[in-house]
């Protein structure tokens, strides 16, 4: 029989609901270096008195409340209060370039703004930008949070019921979160989704693909709330009632980890590809045996692994290898990345390479891919445990259908589906043909019901010679090398492909024993050129002839949101990078075949 579907409700009862049985430990965050956490019942305090505050400088039943901080606890409170109050979050990347950012605010009407510190106010304002209302966390002023939420405690004392009639206005169906696309490829897009939508695929994730979540065990949130993945994992989370451990900053990951030791942790691949650049770094900064023994360790690890799920078993040999490895290192490392309670680690937003799932499979944890987008709010299809297929991104979760179009794009329908476009009609109706959401990714559902993602139908290009590539395919194996921090791969129209690869540099200098020059320095040497040529081109000398980089052009520095090259959810901006090294690409493409160019 199929799966029954959740009830429609909105994102407050939602909230209600999974909050219901008091728990001391909802939200943990770490206050002045302590690990301090806040319980449902105070939760759901803070959460009304900031509604009733909200409702009282004036908004109205839909209006917008626009968010700009990095994750904490207060974030979560100002998100769920929004909807409290009946209104609208618009979540807004604190790296949002600052065009979009007052775009956006423009854009979507937002009535208040709250913010994380005064620094990100002056930041505003240095861009003379026009904002609203504006409440900052950080404040001790008049205009803090602390400040806001005593105001509405007072409102509320008063008028004890405003919660319960401010929820009472609300229909699943209308308009809870107005999120903006990472604009890859112009301005960015308002993306409409509903109370039903996201609580919808809370509870169908939940349901099929996440039945291992248990009560009172803890999760890492690393990625920021203001992209959807984890913005909808918040209520997945609570439905589930498990600790919620907040990491403040992506680079406190690692010490984050060691400290929470989770069961679970969501994460995209840029950050596992960093976890195991890190160990092997480490490795090779400590020289000696250690240099060595970790690297062959995991090198053991992931190929024992590789014979395992994609073979027809283990040899002799790489079952020997892999205990001995084990015991020595593998064990040990995952115990120092703070990994030897988790269960599995849940990965989407970008294809994850073998090699990296192989690896981390080989110190015993699973990762488990699923797959989603902003306008699927967001999850279409996950893995489980005890059905987890490598490779590919699981089975379409309850209520949502795929189907592939003639041309390969993978087609989604179902309650989670946008409402549409803000204020862009055309684009809707682009966008969502006879019910059907036209994702934009190319993809195939094998006999079992297994969807595999192949590229971004408007990313694939094609070569002079007639052979279409996939540029996330060929950079998801340049970057299995350590020594590689970025790449992008390029060839529309041209001979073959070729890439722009930053190098990972403190590696590179102590691989290299290369002299205290600057990026800009080391990129114009030949042996730095050499070595990653080398190294791009053996990790991709698996791939079909057509594929395999033959130029490569070494850049001083990474990608980055400020400079414009990456959109806040860490997307390489593909047309604004071309163009910014054009000239550079030119003059690779014209040497001869044997030479490579450097930036």
């Amino acid at each position: 029989m199929p799966a029954e579907l959740p009830s429609k409700e909105t994102l407050p009862h939602l909230i209600r609901r999974a909050l219901a049985e008091p728990r001391a430990e909802v939200l943990v965050e770490r206050v002045a270096g302590t690990w301090t956490a806040l319980s449902s019942e105070r939760l759901l305090e803070r959460v009304e008195h900031t509604a009733c505050a909200i409702r009282d400088l004036g908004l109205q039943h839909g209006d917008r409340v626009a968010l700009i901080a990095h994750d904490c606890v207060d974030w979560v409170i100002c998100d769920f209060a929004t909807f409290f109050a009946g209104c609208v979050v618009v979540p807004i990347y604190p790296t949002q370039a600052l065009d979009h950012t007052e775009y956006i605010l423009k854009h979507s009407d937002a009535k208040l703004l709250f913010v994380d510190s005064h620094e990100t106010i002056a930041r505003l304002h240095d861009a003379r930008m026009q904002l609203p209302p504006v409440v900052v966390f950080e404040s001790e002023g008049d205009d803090s949070l602390a400040a806001f939420e005593r105001r509405g405690a007072a409102i509320r004392e008063a008028h004890p019921d405003l919660p319960e009639r401010y929820e009472a206005e609300l229909d699943p169906d209308e308009l809870a979160v107005l999120i903006y696309t990472s604009g890859t490829t112009g301005v960015p897009k308002g993306v409409m989704l509903s109370h039903d939508n996201l609580g919808f695929d809370a509870q169908s994730s939940l349901e099929y693909g996440l039945q291992e979540f248990h009560k009172g065990a803890d999760v890492l949130s690393v990625l920021p709330y203001s992209h959807i993945y984890e913005h909808t994992m918040i209520y997945i989370y609570l439905l589930a009632g498990m600790r919620y451990n907040i990491c403040h900053d992506p680079n406190d990951l690692v010490e984050d980890l060691r400290a929470v030791r989770p069961t679970v942790m969501t994460a995209v691949p840029r950050i596992f590809d960093r976890v195991l650049a890190g160990v092997k770094g480490q490795a090779l900064k400590a020289g000696g045996l250690q240099a060595k023994l970790v690297p062959w360790a995991l090198a053991v690890g992931r190929e024992y692994m590789r014979q395992e799920v994609f073979g027809s078993g283990a040899s002799v040999l790489a079952k020997l290898q892999y205990g001995l490895a084990k015991r020595l290192v593998l064990d040990k490392v995952r115990a120092r990345l703070g990994l030897d309670r988790a269960t599995n680690l849940l990965s989407g937003s970008a294809a994850l390479h073998v090699d990296v799932a192989m690896t981390f499979l080989g110190m015993g944890v699973p990762i488990m891919q699923g797959y989603g987008l902003t306008e699927t709010s967001p999850v279409v299809s996950t893995s489980r445990e005890g059905d987890n297929r490598f490779g590919a991104v699981g089975k379409a979760i309850p209520g949502c259908e795929i189907k592939i179009a003639p041309d390969g794009e993978i087609l989604v329908r179902g309650r989670n589906v946008m409402h549409g476009y803000y204020l862009e009609p055309e684009s809707t109706a682009e966008a969502i043909v006879d019910g059907w959401f036209h994702t934009g990714d190319i993809g195939e559902i094998d006999a079992n019901g297994y969807l595999r993602i192949t590229d971004r139908k408007k990313e694939v290009f094609k070569t002079a010679t007639g052979k279409y590539v996939a540029p996330s395919r060929v950079e998801s194996a340049i970057k299995r090398s350590m020594f590689v921090a970025q790449a992008m791969v390029i060839g529309d129209g041209r001979p073959h492909p070729a890439a722009l690869v930053c190098p990972n540099w403190d590696l590179l200098r102590v691989e290299l024993k290369l002299p205290q020059l600057t990026p800009d320095e080391l990129a114009q040497r030949d042996d730095v050129r050499d070595f990653v040529t080398t190294e791009v081109r053996r990790r991709t000398s698996d791939l079909a002839s057509y594929e395999q980089i033959r130029r490569v052009i070494v850049i001083a520095r990474e990608f980055s949101v400020e400079n414009g090259e990456l959109s806040p959810a860490m997307k390489i901006k593909r047309r604004v990078v071309e163009d910014r090294y054009r000239d550079v690409i030119n003059r690779a493409y014209s040497v001869d075949l044997h030479e490579h160019s450097h930036a």
